[in-house]
């Protein structure tokens, strides 16, 4: 029989593991929305849930318990002071999934994680000409006069 089984491990051993999800957590809580894969965002959407109603009781010991579980940057900070207060009277559900389709690399099933009330005018900035980064510009430098020197060599 198999006792210890690990639902969502996503093949990493302990540690590396509660450092995946405290980071998708602190990117989740920083950005109101995150691209990941369907597995990651349904283990996620549980975590940050737990976070946010911790965080509606807003009292020492919670304040505490957070910042054990996710000691990096101003997450804590974040929940407590807007997070928490958006939804006060709403009594769990705080997030969504979104399924996209599949990755093209690997076909993994892709999906966005988001807060309920998160509006995607706001955050969003509309598409812009990319513009060439100077490595880039010099690898079309390289091109051209890779080219230059075939031609010669001819």
């Amino acid at each position: 029989m198999r006792h210890k089984v690990i639902k969502n491990a996503f093949s990493r051993r302990p540690g590396p593991r509660k450092a995946l999800v405290r980071g998708l957590v602190d990117a989740l809580v920083e950005s109101g929305r995150i691209k990941t894969t369907l597995t990651k965002a349904k283990v996620l959407r549980s975590k940050v849930e737990k976070a946010v109603t911790r965080g509606k009781d807003d009292t020492v010991h919670s304040r505490r318990v957070l910042a054990a579980q996710y000691p990096h940057g101003n997450t804590v900070e974040t929940i407590f002071k807007e997070i928490a207060p958006r939804f006060k009277d709403r009594p769990g559900g705080y997030t969504r999934i979104v399924k996209l389709g599949e990755r093209a690399g690997d076909k993994a099933p892709m999906a966005y994680i988001e807060f309920v009330d998160y509006k995607a005018s706001e955050k969003t900035v509309a598409p812009t000409k990319p513009n060439l980064t100077a490595a880039a510009k010099l690898r079309k430098n390289k091109r051209k006069m890779q080219e230059k020197s075939r031609i010669v060599n001819r």
